[in-house]
């Protein structure tokens, strides 16, 4: 078992708290930004998604700890969160102004891809209300020591959009710690949020400084090498015996740099095109060493974004529900398998498909 105290259910208000922005996606569906005339909408946010899929697929208490313009779009993004199970009193609502001139929502429009032609993100979410988050807007003794959370997720994604917000990240996971409850931290580099505010280096700087009061870290190899500046060699494209053993250095390294980190996930994706990508994760404790998932070559993907969420949603669980981290990391690779199947950045996934599949389950039909 991982090395994780976890406060008991009956002594905490929530299972989990995710802390980072809520935006608004438009999705064309099969169409294209440029051209379409409609879009979907739906709502995601790399932190928020993971408490989510906790309520949704799991059945956990959640909530989530953001900022929104009090507007109608604000309010839409509401009701999302509403439909998504989780509480919704530690959203901060900021007076609009009319216009955005000071203070708006995010919104992401998100192209699927198909074949040749891969996934596309534009994000507009300059002068966001959860960008504007500040050290002492939210009370966390209150939240982490009078209700009581178990486990909160925050990420890199969220310390990203402004200075005060990697500060609010420290301010959070400081406070988490001191109350007992367990931190976990995807590291979700993303090149266009760092690129100009000191790219690399500045990414590398806040997030080596969060890291040391993390004790869950995920992220892919690229997370890794980016945000915190460790190397990965030898790696292909390909899920090799070479790059497992690559990556396991790569892991082991990181947790020799930070002895705070009891475990830490990685996926691991060969993109063969929009659609088909080969799929696969490995995790690390140090009573186990590292452990790899049921490795799924060609997996067929219909909207690949929030695939990394679910499958920390589903470690997550994993650890949260007492189970032994090879197992863990299954519904982790199985939960982001399956939410990859459906349209969106949150998953329609139950517990039941995450536990036959990560049981080695196949997709013939349920009567």
């Amino acid at each position: 078992m991982p090395d994780l105290t976890i406060r008991p259910a009956e002594e905490c208000t929530y299972d989990a708290v995710s802390l980072g922005e809520v935006m608004l996606r438009m999705d064309p569906g099969e169409g294209r930004i440029r051209t379409t005339r409609t879009f979907r909408v739906w709502e995601g946010g790399g932190e928020y998604n993971v408490t989510r899929g906790l309520r949704r697929a799991f059945g956990l208490r959640g909530a989530v700890v953001t900022a929104l313009a009090d507007n109608e779009v604000g309010r839409l993004v509401e009701d999302c969160i509403l439909t998504g199970g989780l509480d919704t009193r530690f959203i901060r609502w900021v007076p609009f102004d009319g216009i955005g001139r000071d203070v708006r929502n995010g919104l992401n429009f998100t192209e699927r891809g198909f074949g040749v032609r891969g996934a596309v993100g534009v994000s507009d979410r300059g002068h966001t209300a959860a960008s504007q988050m500040k050290p002492g807007d939210v009370d966390w003794d209150h939240l982490f020591g009078e209700l009581g959370v178990r486990w909160l997720h925050t990420g890199g994604i969220f310390a990203a959009l402004s200075p005060t917000t990697a500060d609010v990240v420290l301010e959070a996971v400081t406070a988490a710690r001191r109350h007992g409850t367990v931190v976990s931290y995807d590291l979700n580099y993303r090149p266009s949020l760092w690129r100009s505010i000191g790219g690399k280096a500045k990414a590398q700087e806040v997030n080596r400084r969060i890291a040391e009061y993390i004790d869950v870290m995920i992220g892919n190899e690229e997370d890794f090498t980016a945000s915190l500046g460790f190397e990965v060699e030898g790696v292909d494209e390909h899920l090799t015996d070479l790059a497992v053993d690559s990556f396991a250095a790569m892991i082991e390294t990181a947790a020799r740099t930070y002895p705070n980190f009891a475990v830490i996930g990685t996926t691991m994706r060969t993109v063969r095109s929009a659609g088909i990508n080969d799929w696969g994760a490995l995790a690390w404790s140090r009573g186990t060493g590292v452990v790899q998932a049921t490795h799924r070559e060609r997996l067929e993907i219909l909207d690949r974004v929030g695939g990394g969420d679910s499958f920390a949603s589903g470690l997550v669980y994993g650890l949260l529900d007492g189970q032994d981290l090879q197992t863990a990391v299954e519904y982790g690779a199985a939960h982001g398998a399956l939410a990859m199947t459906t349209p969106g950045d949150t998953t329609m996934v139950t517990k039941a498909e995450v536990l036959k599949l990560a049981g080695g389950g196949s997709a013939r039909v349920d009567r």
